[in-house]
C-alpha cells in the first residue's frame, strides 16, 4: 500500500505566491527522487471549528491561510530513503532560511494507506 507524508501550515496571504515557488521546487525535488505524487492546496472552505479544525490546528492569525499538502510513495521504506535524499539536496537547504510560514506550527506526519480506491 502507498505510504503519505502530509503536512498543514498557516502561509502568510502576501507570500503565497512565494509559497507556491518554494513548493513547486520541493516538488520538482521529490518527483526527481522517487515521489508517486506531490500535492499542495490552499485553503477555500475551511471553518475555524469550535475545538477542532485547520485554522486552530496551526494557531491560523488573521493574515494567513491554511494550506494542506501531502507527498505519496510507493512505501514506507521509499519514503524514508527519498526523504533522506531530499533533505540533503543543495536546491532546498537554504529554502527553509526565509520560509513564508512558520515551520514551528506546521503539522505533519507519515501515515500508511489503509483503502485506495
Amino acid at each position: 500500500m502507498t505510504y503519505v507524508d502530509g503536512f498543514v501550515v498557516a502561509v502568510k496571504k502576501d507570500r503565497i505566491e512565494d509559497y507556491r515557488a518554494m513548493a513547486r521546487l520541493a516538488g520538482e525535488v521529490w518527483k526527481e527522487y522517487g515521489a508517486l505524487t506531490f500535492v499542495e492546496c490552499v485553503a477555500d472552505d475551511v471553518p475555524f471549528g469550535e475545538l477542532t479544525s485547520f485554522p486552530r490546528a496551526v494557531q491560523l492569525q488573521e493574515d494567513e491561510i491554511v494550506v494542506f499538502s501531502w507527498i505519496t510513495y510507493e512505501s514506507r521504506q521509499a519514503r524514508d530513503a527519498i526523504l533522506a535524499k531530499v533533505m540533503e539536496d543543495p536546491r532546498l537547504k537554504n529554502q527553509m532560511d526565509n520560509a513564508p510560514f512558520d515551520g514551528k506550527r506546521m503539522i505533519f506526519g507519515g501515515f500508511e494507506a489503509i483503502v485506495e480506491m
